[in-house]
């Protein structure tokens, strides 16, 4: 993993019973990360019945194609989802441009940073 690299780590809270609903449109949106983002290494949802929720793992290259997803894949999905879900918390964890940072404000993420300080990979 490149020091550049980005994860971020959000939920997005289904109103009732739209959580079906919600995991299909999931469905779509890594479909298209896979197919057209290049610099999203990896993306893992997983659905929480009991908090009526999804709970997404994203990891990006660098914060240019952290840049590039929220300008393309989640901007096409966003109204969808914020139709039947509430986003939040995100957590952006790596080194995350000023602009970006602006940028997630502006959608009301509820949005934490945090930038690396120890770990390793095997």
């Amino acid at each position: 993993m490149s020091p550049d690299h980005v994860t971020v780590v959000y939920k997005w809270t289904a109103n009732a019973g739209k959580l079906d609903e919600l995991a299909s449109i999931y469905a779509g949106v890594t479909k298209a990360m896979h197919e057209n983002e290049p610099g999203a290494k990896a993306v893992h949802c997983y659905v929480s019945e009991a908090e009526n929720a999804l709970y997404v793992r994203d990891e990006f290259q660098d914060a240019l194609t952290l840049g590039f997803h929220l300008q393309s894949t989640a901007a096409s999905h966003f109204p969808s989802l914020l139709a039947i879900a509430t986003p939040g918390p995100f957590f952006f964890f790596g080194n995350v441009p000023d602009e970006l940072k602006q940028a997630t404000e502006q959608m009301q993420l509820g949005a934490e940073f945090g930038t690396h300080t120890a770990g390793f990979t095997r």
